[in-house]
């Protein structure tokens, strides 16, 4: 390419020339082969000058126009947060980020795998051709990006079947990296991070267990999509991709299992709300006796007492409110 070069690892960032002078360049030499050109048959015209001169400054015109409308093909506009990949004749030339109207060698042709060439259209004449793709769509897009990752059914550590879905943000951190290492960067970031989402959810359960600290997909979504960043980002490392963040956007158990485990959460939330009536039924209970012996109230023996437990037991561990009966006589 014109211009300086340098060597930055594996990547040439290349200094292309101002588009601007390089513009008027190409119009001033394409004004001179018109003028060229005009002059020719006028040389002509003139006995002193022969038909060979003119011959000579006609095609020295039609060569400088030719020249002019080739160089015109080499200016670029490039807008901030894209890049251009070039290769010439089959071997990478080099790649520009800055963003600006420069020129480049005209025989560049810009690199992108993502960008193909449309359907072929359809003619009136009923013939096929092919729409060709421009070279500004050729540009690699250095913003950031989201890659949604649908729901996928995955088997969890129990081998329990779940739902599961992300998001990924992410953006193109090397631009050479992605258009020469892997066929087309944007699939190759949807496949790894399928496998990822699938490979990370079989090593963890949807829910805790008894275990207690032990990380879950529910319970710790963000510590595994943490864990599924990293991963992918080991992934993505030739491909010129950087990982900025991976968020879980869908959890849930499969629709065949889904009433099966609700019915499962439904009976350990019951059983925990009854240990927690249990325990304060004893504590009250406990407080009661206490009470009554210390204000010797009424003295009550085993018997009497393991009634009066197993009435305030009924009471305050029952479901529906007490109905009690009065006893007008003496207590036997």
């Amino acid at each position: 390419m014109n211009g300086e070069e340098k060597q930055v690892g594996k990547e040439k960032a290349v200094k292309a020339k101002n588009g601007y002078g390089m513009l008027l360049l190409w119009i001033l030499g394409m004004i001179i082969s018109i003028g060229l050109m005009i002059a020719g048959p006028l040389l002509y015209s003139y006995e002193k000058v022969n038909g060979g001169i003119m011959g000579t400054v006609l095609m020295l015109g039609i060569a400088l126009l030719l020249i002019s409308i080739i160089g015109l093909c080499g200016l670029k506009v490039l807008n901030p947060n894209e890049a251009y990949v070039f290769a010439l004749f089959g071997t990478y030339y080099g790649t520009i980020k800055e963003a600006g109207f420069f020129w480049v060698n005209p025989f560049c042709t810009a690199l992108n795998p993502t960008v193909r060439p449309a359907a072929p259209v359809v003619t009136a004449n009923g013939s096929a051709r092919s729409a060709s793709v421009s070279m500004a769509n050729k540009k690699v897009s250095l913003r950031t990006m989201t890659l949604n990752n649908e729901k996928q059914k995955v088997n969890d550590e129990l081998g329990n079947p779940v739902e599961i879905g992300a998001v990924v943000i992410w953006k193109v951190s090397d631009p050479t990296k992605a258009v020469i290492n892997v066929e087309n960067y944007k699939n190759y970031l949807s496949i790894q991070c399928d496998a990822i989402i699938r490979n990370t959810a079989r090593k963890y359960p949807y829910d805790t267990s008894a275990k207690g600290d032990e990380k879950s997909l529910r319970g710790s979504s963000q510590e595994i999509a943490e864990i599924m960043s990293r991963e992918l980002q080991e992934k993505t490392e030739n491909a010129g991709i950087q990982i900025l963040e991976v968020r879980i956007t869908h959890l849930a158990y499969a629709p065949e299992i889904a009433s099966a485990m609700l019915q499962r959460q439904q009976a350990a939330a019951i059983i925990d709300a009854r240990q927690k009536i249990v325990e304060g039924a004893v504590g009250m209970v406990e407080m009661a006796l206490a009470r009554l012996n210390e204000q010797e109230i009424v003295q009550l023996d085993e018997d009497r007492k393991a009634a009066m437990v197993s009435n305030l037991l009924v009471v305050l561990c029952g479901n529906k409110d007490a109905q009690p009966i009065v006893n007008s006589g003496t207590i036997v």
